[in-house]
């Protein structure tokens, strides 16, 4: 008699080296329905992120809120296009392009993502350092290598469906920021007509805020990385197999990418519309319009909502920090590792894919190094993504190109509806990256 299939949930769990029979989807738990999802979105809100949104509150008050509801369709529809290239061809967005544009351009794609990507680091191993000292005192140069060194450790010793559990369990640290407004004291009148009435005064600021934002909520990397894991998800569990060759799993696996990404993405600016009007509520409120580091916002919190807010808004930007590392690295890895067509994947021991891990191992190495020369991490955070806001706009468009294409994706290739949905974020991006060049320029 046939033994039968071992299924584990998208976190692994499951009987060791034992087999239990496949539950229906909606007999699944709620949270092994989630993962790759989840994780992307919960990525979505690193220190990168949380600078941002910091900012955004403290210079504008409770007026930014309206940008969280706008972008998140728009996230919702790229992200999804991401994972159904994963998912059908098996192969991540770096293999999606080279199907479609000559070598020198998806070289060019690949690059521009690594750089971001080691800013991105860069910025957030300073942050993460700086709150560390703020907190406990010590040099933050050691903080920085200690958050590298771990990070890259995990990754490299962790076989992936142990290590998405520690980052699935990571996203819970977000809830801090819901700590955060709800010691703050917050209008939650205003801050629901920010929302939903907003009334914006447009002008240069604005629109790098504007821009700031939608480049930590659409970054690039986030693209790769959900269209990586799931297809780490596809060589993990033995029954699951690209859609493109498996027609019979894609009603289920597209309705549990729509739930897992709506779910994650919602989860995503949720989390940021807090850390907003928190800001809104505490610095704004108290004059203080303008944030220049991470330290000062978090010190900042202490006189104006109490040493909790304090507590809370440190371990946020620690929990975030250890779950966008591995997010910002292994995205870059995966693209350059597909790019040069070298075996690559988390599950994989690092003595079968070296070339994978030597590229993760790099990008982790350059970010300590531009970490410890000493830029102000709140600054290099909100660049970083501008940056990121300004390389979307061409990565966005292949990932447009490639899940719109019936040569790659087949008969599942991308619906119209989500055609639209994502070429509508794509678009956003790319008015949104004009006019910040254009108010740069004349200002």
């Amino acid at each position: 008699m046939e033994n039968p299939p071992v299924v584990r949930g998208i976190d692994g769990s499951g009987p060791p080296g034992g087999t239990q029979e496949a539950l229906p989807e909606d007999k699944q738990g709620f949270w092994r329905k989630l993962g790759p999802g989840l994780i992307t979105g919960a990525a979505d809100d690193d220190p990168s992120g949380i600078a941002t949104y910091t900012q955004a509150g403290a210079k504008f008050g409770y007026g930014m809120g309206w940008a969280l509801l706008a972008t998140y369709p728009l996230m919702v529809g790229i992200q999804l296009a991401s994972a159904r290239i994963g998912r059908t061809t098996g192969r991540g967005l770096t293999s999606a392009f080279a199907a479609l544009w000559p070598r020198p351009v998806v070289a060019a794609a690949v690059m521009l993502l690594l750089v971001a990507n080691i800013i991105n680091l860069a910025a957030d191993l300073g942050a993460m350092a700086e709150v560390t000292r703020l907190a406990i005192g010590g040099p933050e140069a050691l903080y920085a290598l200690a958050f590298g060194v771990v990070s890259l450790g995990l990754q490299a010793w962790l076989p992936y469906r142990r290590y998405v559990r520690i980052l699935k369990w990571l996203t819970l640290s977000l809830f801090a920021y819901v700590g955060v407004a709800m010691v703050a004291r917050v209008d939650w009148r205003e801050a629901f007509f920010g929302a939903l009435l907003p009334h914006v005064t447009w002008n240069a600021e604005t629109v790098k805020m504007v821009v700031a934002i939608l480049g930590t909520t659409i970054s690039p990397y986030l693209f790769f990385w959900q269209a990586a894991q799931e297809v780490e998800e596809i060589e993990r569990v033995e029954k699951d197999q690209p859609l493109n060759k498996a027609p019979r799993q894609a009603a289920a696996q597209l309705r549990r990418l729509r739930f897992d990404t709506w779910l994650g993405m919602g989860f995503s600016n949720a989390i940021a519309f807090f850390m907003i009007v928190a800001a809104a509520a505490t610095l704004h409120a108290d004059g203080q319009l303008d944030v220049e580091s991470t330290a000062q916002a978090a010190e900042a919190l202490r006189p104006v909502a109490g040493d909790a807010a304090f507590v809370l808004f440190a371990l946020g930007i620690l929990g975030t920090g250890l779950l966008a590392l591995p997010v910002l690295a292994g995205s870059a890895a995966y693209a350059c590792a597909e790019f040069l067509k070298v075996r690559r994947g988390l599950e994989k021991p690092v003595g079968a894919a070296p070339a994978f891990y030597a590229i993760l191992a790099a990008a982790m190495a350059c970010a300590m190094g531009i970490s410890l020369i000493g830029i102000d991490p709140m600054k290099a955070l909100v660049w970083a993504a501008v940056i990121n806001s300004l390389m979307s706009v061409p990565i966005m468009v292949g990932v447009m190109l490639a899940a719109g294409s019936r040569s790659l994706m087949g008969a599942l290739r991308l619906p119209l509806g989500w055609r639209v949905l994502g070429w509508a974020a794509t678009a956003a991006m790319a008015v949104a990256s004009v006019a910040f060049v254009v108010t740069s320029v004349l200002s």
